[in-house]
């Protein structure tokens, strides 16, 4: 018995010393700068980097000369079937997350256990707005048009296609009435989160961003003034 109690001790104390060795690297990984490359071009366009406080989302034009997102992304393809959007927010993450968990008191052991390990599917979250404000969670930044194709060439390649479209997850778990699913490549973990993925997609534009973040909090201590 007391051999049992001494491997139960030893499991719990290793999980302890993970979880603190986890939570200390990303700490201090998200708020030291990685390197960025120079910017080629003067920086005439406007993009955000928002969180809901715990998830974030790049929030760039709909349209402009490089990119239209409404012809990847339709409008048809929201709840609302709305127009006339000026700003697009685009997210990575767990489907699982995304689709069966609208709220925290809805997650269940199982849908964190697979996100958590990379079992589970991804999919690309797309919310059109008419307008975007500022505030403690949500961020301006200034950007080149060579910063910006970065970006497109970015979330382009995360999408999973047929014949080159974006392929529409058809679900009933809108979050509203101007936002739709896509499936995605890639597998959330608990090493490679959502905000994880936008962190990536900073460092690719050459913005600011941290060595490696996996919660908002670090990414958005680059942009808060």
């Amino acid at each position: 018995m007391k051999r049992v109690l001494k491997v139960i001790g030893y499991i719990f104390l290793g999980l302890l010393s993970f979880c603190v060795l986890y939570i200390v690297a990303e700490y201090c990984l998200s708020r030291i700068p990685a390197a960025q490359k120079e910017v080629v071009g003067e920086r005439t366009i406007q993009v955000f980097v928002q969180s809901n406080g715990v998830h974030t989302d790049l929030v760039l034009p709909v349209m402009n000369e490089d990119m239209d997102w409404a012809r990847l992304f339709p409008y048809k393809n929201t709840v609302g079937k709305g127009e006339g959007y000026q700003y697009i927010g685009i997210g990575w993450g767990d489907k699982g997350f995304y689709l069966d968990t609208p709220e925290w008191k809805d997650l269940k052991v199982s849908t964190a256990f697979v996100a958590a390990f990379g079992l589970g599917e991804s999919a690309i979250h797309v919310t059109y707005y008419k307008a975007i404000r500022e505030d403690e969670l949500c961020f301006a930044y200034q950007i080149s048009r060579s910063q910006y194709r970065d970006l497109v060439q970015y979330i382009e390649e995360s999408l999973d296609r047929n014949q080159n479209e974006a392929i529409l997850v058809k679900t009933d778990a809108q979050y509203g009435d101007a936002d739709a699913f896509y499936e995605a490549k890639g597998a959330y973990s608990m090493f490679y989160s959502c905000n994880t993925w936008t962190n990536s997609a900073l460092k690719k534009a050459g913005m600011p961003a941290g060595i490696w973040a996996t919660l908002d909090k670090g990414i958005l201590s680059h942009y808060k003034k």
